[in-house]
């Protein structure tokens, strides 16, 4: 493939980044699967695990997570641990892990299966590709002026991320939580804690030394030359089903650039691996795929009880019924967006009207930027996931690059070198809702990427020459999406200083809504797992 093919088709493969009566059940008439849509009897041969019969909820649980990711997960464990019984509401699909199946995609070629309902799928380089649409792992929101990333399938992010799991410094932490959280005890005890569940660690020497890592060697030449000293990166995988791939005993999945869109090969340790399996280990916590939660509310009459109106979903997206479930408590951890919505469309509508005003607000990116530069070395090798390194840049606004990949290379031209920048940045938007359709907007400033854009390009151009060619194509940084969204239920603000919802008993935020933004220059992942296992341990131990 030539070097302006594989330019333009960067953005097409999947960017750079690693970078919608109680207890009643609606009649909904049932179609088959196949009539969704053109593919699905494909997909039904190929993962015919996601189309077995989905389990139902009872109708009243004492506990409601919703949400599968960091947040959601760290949330169910415990609280089964306490002995709570505990139902996890997910709207994606469950998906197994095979040595040898594609699960995910056909080699490293995205199609239904890894896009939410999707007919499109632009990338960074703005070009849309036709996807098939279908129930697939990752699902794109577009916004004026901003596209956001997040997953759609049990496990939720730890799916779709490329497993970075790093502590930020406790000045850019302080500075972004506003003494709101005790740095000092997240990092003696929550960030320990969840660092023995998912044991990340950084790229052993022999899988570094690697055909699938020549582009990380590169990178780390290129910074070095830069004056830039690269520090090693912690990673959730699984490195002997990497040595697996390398040695033709597993399918390719993280040696050949994916992670985006799941590891077919179960290569990253993601949360079915860790915290889900422990928590139904207990006996307590119930996974229910397809179970889409559309709006809650306080059960009237009832203070602290709430009703959870649910859609069941088959892979398809067909409708196979309605219910609305409740419960004693209520941990929202459905992400940054999923979360937010709820809440907002919740206190728009009147279902909670005792919502402060700073529901929506302090919505961030986390300052990503994706980044390219040209590969300078005559040497050849697929671009392997797992992150290797990283720098920090303090000249002016903190920001840090991180050596990436960029997907679907050939071992015949490589031809870029990828990177996400993470800039410490105070650019935030909030959401707002129709209270008429329930719809709800994010409204992100004009321009809003324009400052921590400029501060990644800057450093990244210490790597390529501010006058060379490539830099002043835009080629070299984009920062049109987000795979990090952060915000719009901030802790400190629109709850108490540990996930409370104010204004209501038994509600609790548990995910990245809660962090103010940004984590400081570094991936979230760490941060709202360490968060979570901070905030459920106070709730538990309080009685609420």
């Amino acid at each position: 493939m030539g070097r302006r093919c594989f330019v333009k088709g960067v953005g097409a493969a999947a960017a750079m980044l690693g970078l919608a009566g109680v207890g009643a059940a609606t009649s909904v008439a049932r179609a088959d699967y196949f009539g969704q849509s053109p593919k699905t009897p494909m997909y039904r041969v190929l993962v015919p695990e996601i189309f077995a019969p989905l389990p139902d909820p009872a109708d009243h649980v004492p506990a409601i997570v919703v949400g599968s990711g960091f947040g959601a997960s760290v949330t169910a464990l415990r609280l089964a641990q306490s002995g709570i019984d505990v139902a996890v509401l997910e709207r994606g699909s469950r998906w197994p892990n095979d040595p040898w199946r594609n699960i995910f995609v056909i080699d490293t070629i995205p199609d239904g299966r890894g896009f939410w309902h999707r007919t499109t799928f632009t990338g960074v380089n703005r070009i849309p590709v036709p996807v098939d649409p279908f129930g697939g792992v990752l699902d794109v929101r577009s916004y004026p002026g901003i596209d956001v990333w997040r997953a759609a399938c049990v496990g939720g992010g730890s799916v779709v991320f490329t497993g970075v799991m790093i502590e930020p410094e406790q000045r850019f932490f302080d500075r972004v939580f506003g003494g709101t959280v005790d740095y000092r005890q997240m990092h003696d005890i929550y960030y320990p804690r969840v660092r023995e569940m998912l044991r990340p660690s950084p790229i052993p020497d022999d899988i570094y030394g690697s055909y699938a890592f020549t582009h990380s060697r590169a990178w780390d030449e290129q910074v070095r030359a830069a004056g830039y000293t690269p520090q090693p990166i912690d990673g959730t995988w699984r490195w002997d089903i990497i040595r697996d791939e390398l040695a033709g005993r597993s399918t390719a999945s993280a040696t050949v650039g994916c992670s985006n869109l799941g590891n077919s090969n179960g290569a990253k340790f993601d949360l079915n691996q860790n915290y889900l399996r422990f928590a139904e280990d207990t006996g307590r916590a119930r996974i229910y795929p397809g179970h889409r939660v559309d709006t809650i509310a306080e059960v009237p009459g009832a203070p602290g009880r709430y009703a959870v109106a649910v859609t069941k979903l088959a892979p398809t997206g067909e409708v196979l019924g309605t219910r609305t479930l409740t419960c004693d408590m209520l941990f929202l951890a459905a992400g940054s967006l999923g979360t937010s919505e709820l809440l907002v469309r919740a206190q728009a509508t009147g279902a909670l009207p005792n919502l402060n005003e700073h529901v929506g607000q302090g919505w961030g990116t986390n300052g990503d930027v994706a980044l390219a530069r040209p590969f300078t070395a005559l040497d050849v090798g697929t671009q392997g996931a797992p992150s290797a390194s990283r720098i920090l840049d303090e000249a002016g606004a903190p920001v840090t690059l991180e050596s990436w990949f960029i997907p679907g290379t050939t071992p015949f031209d490589i031809g870029l070198l990828g990177s996400l920048g993470i800039v410490l940045d105070n650019t935030r938007g909030r959401f707002v809702c129709n209270p008429a359709d329930g719809r709800v907007d994010l409204l992100w400033p004009p321009g809003g990427a324009a400052g921590y854009l400029a501060r990644a390009r800057e450093v990244n151009a210490t790597m390529i020459g501010n006058g060379q060619p490539f830099a002043r194509s835009g080629l070299d940084a984009d920062a049109s999406f987000t795979a990090h969204p952060l915000g719009g239920a901030v802790i400190g603000r629109a709850t108490d200083g540990y996930g409370r919802v104010r204004g209501y008993r038994n509600l609790y935020v548990m995910d990245g809504a809660a962090v103010p933004g940004s984590t400081g220059t570094v991936n979230p992942a760490l941060t709202i797992s360490a968060l979570a296992e901070r905030n459920i341990e106070q709730i538990i131990r309080s009685g609420g």
